[in-house]
């Protein structure tokens, strides 16, 4: 049976359900997966580069890529990031074998699961959040044909920078300004961490939740965030965070394997994965 190597790069990961989602896909398809966690989130002198380098001479197949150094796998990548995904400054996945490449399962992910469970256009959209995530939801929303995508973030300088990114359709506002720009819109996109298992919150106010028509969380442990349930609440239709994963988590054991699951049964066999409440206050 042939065995790929790989792993998981990130703060506070250990709820993650990756490993899992690949060693199911990777049963279906007759290839082990030996995927091992690396948490850095207590690690202030942790060295990316190094990390990386040191798997790549031992032999491992790549690493997959989250929080908060997805700007820093794209950098490792340089040219060598898939053409599709080049300009997006984040990467979530890298391939050592046969030569180094870059990828992001987030954007195609995001298409993928738009596709599955929304279609349609965006419309206006109020993204919050331009981090690492943000830069392949924010693309992958304007591709899909956003009207107008206004996004915010505790830093004003990465807002801008994906704003003049995302090019005419986007603007970056201030987080003073945020309010305005979720009563105007017709989807809100939550691309920061708030409202992880570890951290809890919500990006939007839910008082300000109700005229729009989507929304979607990037968060997926838990599922449903203070966030998601609000705009289930007020109607909205729901686009989470856990079909986001499902979606990137299909590409990733393609690049990883070569091997190329049929999402008509691969989906409905990582649903089993779906966090429950009492993961989530373990996370």
């Amino acid at each position: 049976m042939p065995v790929v190597r790989g792993g998981l790069i990130g703060d506070h990961i250990g709820a993650s359900c990756l490993s899992r989602a690949l060693e199911l896909l990777g049963a279906g398809h007759g290839i082990e997966i030996a995927f091992i966690p690396i948490d850095t989130a207590e690690r202030p002198d942790f060295d990316f580069n190094a990390c990386v380098n040191d798997k790549r001479a031992s032999g491992w197949t790549g690493v997959t890529i989250t929080h908060p150094w997805k700007p820093a796998a794209a950098a490792y990548a340089g040219s060598a990031m898939a053409p599709e995904v080049a300009a997006l400054g984040a990467a979530n996945t890298l391939i050592f074998e046969p030569d180094l490449s870059g990828h992001n399962t987030d954007f195609s992910g995001f298409l993928s699961a738009w596709e599955a469970v929304m279609g349609g256009a965006p419309g206006k959209v109020a993204l919050a959040g331009a981090g690492g995530v943000a830069r392949a939801i924010g693309p992958a929303l304007a591709k899909l044909g956003a009207e107008r995508i206004f996004v915010w973030d505790p830093e004003n300088t990465r807002a801008r920078a994906l704003a003049e990114q995302l090019g005419p359709v986007a603007e970056a506002i201030d987080m003073r300004n945020a309010p305005d720009a979720i009563r105007a819109a017709d989807g809100l996109a939550n691309a920061t961490t708030l409202g992880m298992g570890y951290r809890g919150g919500t990006a939007f106010d839910p008082d300000l939740i109700g005229p729009q028509s989507w929304a979607f969380d990037a968060v997926y442990t838990p599922t449903d965030t203070a966030f998601l349930m609000a705009a289930g609440a007020a109607g909205l239709k729901i686009l989470s965070g856990f079909d986001l994963f499902c979606h990137m988590a299909l590409g990733t054991f393609r690049l990883y394997s070569g091997a190329a699951p049929d999402p008509s049964s691969a989906l409905p066999l990582l649903a089993q994965l779906r966090p429950r409440p009492e993961e989530t206050e373990r996370a």
